[in-house]
């Protein structure tokens, strides 16, 4: 009732000072991880992460099992960079096109194909293009075949994979995608998939930045749509049935910052490629992914070692400690470092000593192993009887 007589302008600034009041109520904790919620999206299933941390910063429905249409050939292409990696194959190796290929998957169907000859042969770098560019299920097929013998066995070696990665709610069938009873995967799984085609294999990672690809005399685009759209995207692939509806595995890299998008069950292609793109803008405008600690970096010196030739030595991280964090709260991280109450000698240079732990909000982010900077041999007989009579005396006082 007091508002209704109020000046306009006395009553905004009475709601601003309440408003204020609010915030300042608010525990600290609190206000500092306000961040903007993720945008709505327009599928069964989706998923946005940081690809270098695994950080996941939004996701809906992520571990609903869905059919996963040509999204599985990202393991198909995983498996075979595996195989030309460990040096089992070459890329120039000549594959075969069996019948069999032709026909499940070539020109006569109505799936996607690479439009492969019967019983002709191209190389296997080709056919990995025909995968990951022209989606064609041909291709995938005369891999599967050329390294298994056939898809029931290489499908065998898909499931081993996707168990290595962490991929518990994935079961392949095929080599495809195509539909088969059974087989699945969720938006959670398909980012882990993402992250290991681009972390373990780069270079064949920047096939799916293609646009084109020609086989036969038969140009095909690439089917991301982003790719067209966003010079900050550079992959990853399409997948559409009408069963698993359409799908994006997406990731772009701004700022040295490589995120992943999985968006499963959207209405069209031109959906999927919108709905991706938000995702992506949203995880771009309101985060942040840097490294704190780089490898080797001085984190604890002076560390008392006993019975040691030297008295002390400094601590340092093996690998980079690398974060993703709301833009703007990297002033409320805070480390944590605890080291083991009694360091002896002989100590070997990267063994582990203690552990650096770093917090957002009182919010564990990272706990990773300190290791000595460097090997301390022991110390004399006289030096070593020393130490253990002040250790005696200290433990017994303590």
């Amino acid at each position: 009732m007091i508002f209704g007589v109020l000046p306009m302008f006395t009553k905004r600034i009475l709601l601003s000072a309440i408003y204020l009041l609010c915030l300042l109520a608010m525990p600290t904790s609190q206000a500092q991880k306000l961040i903007p919620a993720a945008p709505e999206i327009a599928a069964k299933a989706w998923i946005l992460v940081d690809a270098k941390t695994g950080q996941v910063l939004a996701e809906d429905n992520a571990d609903e099992q869905l059919p996963p249409a040509s999204l599985a050939k990202m393991m198909t292409t995983y498996i075979v960079s595996n195989e030309i990696k460990a040096g089992r194959i070459n890329e120039d190796d000549e594959v075969l096109i069996s019948d069999n290929a032709w026909e499940l998957g070539g020109a006569k169907t109505d799936g996607s194909t690479m439009f492969l000859s019967p019983r002709s042969r191209v190389s296997v770098i080709d056919l990995m293009h025909g995968v990951i560019i022209q989606s064609g299920n041909d291709a995938a097929i005369a891999l599967a075949e050329f390294l298994s013998g056939g898809e029931v066995a290489f499908s065998d070696s898909m499931n081993l994979q996707a168990e290595l990665l962490g991929m518990t709610g994935t079961y392949y069938m095929n080599a495809t995608g195509l539909p088969a009873e059974g087989m699945v995967t969720t938006a959670r799984d398909l980012s882990l998939i993402a992250r290991s085609i681009i972390r373990d294999h780069p270079d064949y990672y920047s096939i799916y930045a293609k646009k084109y690809f020609e086989h036969n005399n038969i140009k095909q685009p690439n089917r991301n749509r982003l790719l067209w759209r966003d010079k900050s995207v550079d992959g990853l692939k399409t997948g559409h049935t009408e069963e698993a509806g359409y799908c994006l595995v997406a990731s772009a890299e701004r700022r040295d910052m490589r995120l992943i998008s999985v968006v499963l069950g959207a209405s069209s292609d031109a959906s999927r490629a919108k709905e991706s793109q938000k995702l992506l803008s949203y995880g771009f405008r309101n985060f942040d992914t840097k490294v704190i600690y780089a490898a080797d970096e001085l984190i604890k010196e002076n560390t008392k070692v006993w019975y040691g030739a030297e008295e002390f030595l400094n601590l340092t991280i093996a690998e980079d400690v690398t974060l993703t964090f709301p833009r703007g709260s990297e002033k409320n991280l805070t480390a944590n470092i605890l080291v083991d109450e009694e360091i002896k000698a002989p100590i070997f240079r990267g063994q582990e000593l203690g552990r650096l732990q770093v917090s957002l909000n009182d919010e564990l982010m990272v706990d990773v192993p300190l290791v000595a900077e460097i090997d301390v041999a022991e110390a004399g007989l006289f030096a070593r009887l020393m130490d253990w009579i002040i250790l005696f005396f200290t433990q017994l006082i303590s």
